[in-house]
Order: structure tokens, then sequence, then C-alpha cells
């Protein structure tokens, strides 16, 4: 493929065919194209439909002396269409002179079938559109540095109609989530990006300066608390797609800026929220992927059935032989970890991390990856979730479940916690974590404990990385895979 820049000898070419056009009285950017047809509806139009008006950039041209045919591609694909000299004349010629692939036609024609059977537009006149000064890469190679798939994503949308057809898929599947979700009455509103305490969620946050204010505020790490407020003000079923970031971490399943849909519920408990969970994320299968099995990376992963629910507890026990329940501190729980032998990796800090986060790491080393379909996993240790209800009968661990497929993490959900005393003691054992080191432990939100104060119904919430599921429905191997313009280094 070509790289960054095209070659300057090329790019002067298109240059003085752009001035040629000029010359011809032809604007080489156009104000606008009236079209009659996207082409795939063109595509199966009888033969003698006319007038039909298309529109579209060139991406190949096969000249055969006095017939030129040339391929047009829009959003919806792509279709032949030809010019010919006789039908032409010397816009025939201008044609061949001034038109590079890459360049922005409109045409007008009747639709004919070739000898080879190809649906095809013949053109009665055609209008230059816009000129590419750098050339497309190779039709059939594309893109194949995958760092300028991400850089150039434009380019890669042209010459990957795979790629482009996931893209579509994305916008389908948060289409088809929030129908359903409207259809089970719950209501889309916004909160805030910017936030003066970082929380949600136990994560490290991205810090900027509000110069109007002039403070320090936080990019949302996720909508959480906001959208429980918007309960305690009355409304009793409300969803977000939230834009959220987080300073760790990047890699195939990561990203620091992604997309979150959270919803809360008033009067379920996290129970329900499994339940509707479950039908909602098979509706999407069969809405989207036509049926409730896919496979991703070549795993077969089966979403039939009821999904089992599996706790915290008994899968780290089964599947390393620690018994979290027997670990009361963190010391206890590092002492068990060392003596089965387990490692982390390097870039790991279980030194700062809290009992909890380091609970969490082992779960993420020894069970979640061996985790293939849809599994729910179910209550969780209480220092593990700073605003999670406590379990009626084991306080030690709360109300919360994860769904996890594929060893992917794709919806975290709670009971959650309403009682403003529990909340403020735990977010105090959070400050203390913090302060000795565990970045992604919470700070206080004083303003979120007033607003408990005030009373809040029972409510069950649900956070899902829409990211995640995009690309396990579409078989995409990175998270980068499935965004269309993701942050790079700069060159």
């Amino acid at each position: 493929m070509e790289s960054a820049g095209a070659p300057t000898d090329q790019r002067s070419v298109r240059i003085e065919k752009m001035n040629t056009l000029r010359d011809a009285g032809i604007l080489p950017y156009a104000e606008r194209f009236e079209k009659t047809h996207m082409l795939a509806e063109a595509k199966v139009l009888a033969d003698g439909t006319k007038p039909v008006r298309a529109a579209g950039r060139v991406i190949a041209v096969r000249g055969f002396g006095k017939l030129t045919f040339c391929h047009l591609l829009d959003f919806s694909g792509t279709m032949q269409f030809a010019l010919q000299k006789n039908k032409l004349s010397g816009q025939f010629e201008l044609f061949m002179k001034t038109v590079d692939m890459g360049d922005f036609v409109g045409i007008e024609g009747e639709i004919i079938t070739t000898r080879t059977g190809e649906k095809t537009i013949d053109v009665s006149s055609w209008t230059f559109l816009a000129k590419s000064l750098r050339p497309l890469p190779e039709k059939f190679h594309g893109l194949t540095d995958q760092e300028l798939v991400y850089r150039r994503r434009y380019l890669d949308l042209i010459t990957s109609p795979e790629h482009m057809d996931r893209f579509k898929k994305r916008t389908q599947i948060i289409r088809t989530i929030r129908q359903f979700l409207d259809k089970n009455d719950f209501m889309e509103i916004d909160t805030p990006v910017l936030a003066n305490k970082a929380c949600g969620a136990l994560a490290k946050p991205f810090i900027t300066h509000h110069n109007a204010l002039d403070i320090d505020v936080f990019l949302r790490i996720a909508p959480e608390t906001y959208l429980k407020r918007a309960i305690a003000g009355g409304f009793e079923r409300v969803y977000e797609f939230a834009r959220c970031f987080r300073n760790e971490g990047l890699d195939a399943s990561h990203l620091p800026d992604f997309t979150l849909l959270e919803y809360y519920c008033a009067y379920w408990n996290y129970e329900d929220n499994m339940n509707f969970t479950e039908q909602l994320i098979k509706h999407l299968l069969a809405t989207v992927s036509g049926g409730l099995t896919l496979t991703y990376g070549g795993t077969q992963v089966s979403f039939d059935g009821a999904w089992p629910r599996i706790s915290f507890r008994d899968l780290i026990l089964k599947d390393c032989g620690i018994d979290i329940n027997t670990c009361a501190t963190k010391e206890d729980l590092l002492a068990q970890i060392k003596a089965k032998g387990i490692a982390f990796e390097g870039d790991v800090d279980i030194a700062h991390a809290g009992r909890g986060n380091l609970v969490d790491l082992l779960y993420k080393k020894v069970s979640r990856p061996a985790l293939i379909n849809p599994v729910f996993v179910i209550h969780h240790p209480l220092d593990l979730s700073p605003l999670a209800r406590k379990n009626d009968a084991n306080p030690q661990v709360v109300d919360r479940f994860q769904l996890v497929v594929n060893g992917w993490e794709i919806v975290n959900a709670y009971s959650e916690l309403v009682d403003p005393l529990d909340q403020a003691q735990r977010f105090e054992e959070q400050a203390r974590a913090r302060a000795h080191g565990d970045l992604e432990a919470m700070e206080v939100d004083n303003d979120f404990l007033l607003c408990m104060e005030y009373g809040m119904p029972p409510i069950s919430g649900w956070g899902m990385g829409i990211d995640r599921v995009v690309a396990l429905l579409t078989n995409a191997p990175n998270l980068r895979d499935v965004v269309l313009f993701p942050l790079m280094r700069p060159e």
C-alpha cells in the first residue's frame, strides 16, 4: 500500500487536472448534487428505468477505446456505470482526461444489464463533484499496516467493505439496545462529562483544569452517581450511552476512552436485573446476528439456554483452591497467593492494591479467562464493591453480578446501595485505601451522600461496555477495530 503521503509527481498531476477542470469552466469542488437513488437501490431497478441520478467516489476505471466502464462507491455499496463516447462526445474525453480513482462524480443515466449480467448505469451526463489529490491504496490489498488502519480510518472504510459493515453493525447494535430499553419504559438522559469527583467506579481518572471556575475537574469514569441522582429526583428507569474516560492501560480489551451504557431501575434488585439482562442480550443476538450462537476468534460461543450463576468465592475456590472468605486481610490473601505459586504480570502493582482490588486481580488471573459461554458471576466481596448493597444473608458480600462472555466482562450490575450511612462508611474505607497508595480507590463524594440522605428507593443498576459487545458480535480482535477513530500517539 501507499504510505502516508502520495508521491509528489502524482499529486502534481492531479492538481494539473484540477486546473484543466477550472479552465473548462467546471468547479473542481461542487456545491451540491441531487440524487434519486443510492447505488444499492439502483442495482435492483428494472432495465430501462430512467433517469437515475447517483453520486459517489470512483474506485475503478477500465477503458476500451470509445467505451469506459467504472465503478462508483457510496454508503450503500458499489455499482458499475458505463460511458460511451458516441453519447457523451466531448464530455467523454473530459472525463478520461480529468477524472482519477478517488474523485467524486455525479452521474445520470438509464439502467441496463451488460452482456456479462452486471447491472449498470448507462450514463447520459455526468457532473464533477470533488477532486482527490492523493491516490487511494491499491484496491485489492487496502491498508495492510494495522497502525495506518487506525490512523487513516477513512481509507480503511473505502477499501475494506467488511470494516464498513462492522461500523454499520455497531450502529444497529446500539439502536437495537436503545429500542429495547425504550420499549421497557426506560428514559434516556444526559449526565455531566466533567465532574468534581472521580466517582462511579474503581478507576484512575483523567484530570483537567476548568479555566472559568479555576478548579481541577475529572473526566467521568462512569455516569453512575448522576443517574442515581435522577432516580432520587423521581425518574424510575433511566439510561445513558456515556463516553467515559479511565487513565489506565491500553490493550486489545481495554481503551482509556470508551462507550459505556448504564441504566438504573427503581424497585428492582440484582436478580430482577439478571433476568432482564438475559432477555435483552438474547433479543440483541437474535435481532443483529439472527441466532443465539456466534463465533469469536475461532471459538464458538452459545447464548442459548439459562445462563449459569456462580458466586465469586466459589469460582476462585474451584479454579485455584483459595477460599477468599478465609482471607480477612490483604496480607492473608497475599500469603495464600504466594503459597499457590500464582504470579501476576509485571505491570500489576499488588504492593499498593487494597484487599478488594487484590481479590479482583486474582479472579482476573485464574478464573475469568476460562469463562467462554455467558456466565453470571455473583456475590462479590464487600470491599470490591463500594457502591453495591450488602447481601442480607451474608453482609461480607454484595448483591452484584458480572456477565462474563469469552473472558470479557460485558456487564457489571448491582442491587444499589441506597443507605447513606453505609455509603459514607464505605467512602471512608476507600479514602483510607487511596491514602495508602491505591490510586483506583474512590474519593469521598459528599454531594452524592447529601443526595442519598434525601432518600432513594430500592434500585438495581447496570453498566455495559458497548465496544466489547460490538467486538464480540463482529468478531473483532481488538477494541480499536470497533472504534472509528481511536486515539493514537502523534506521528
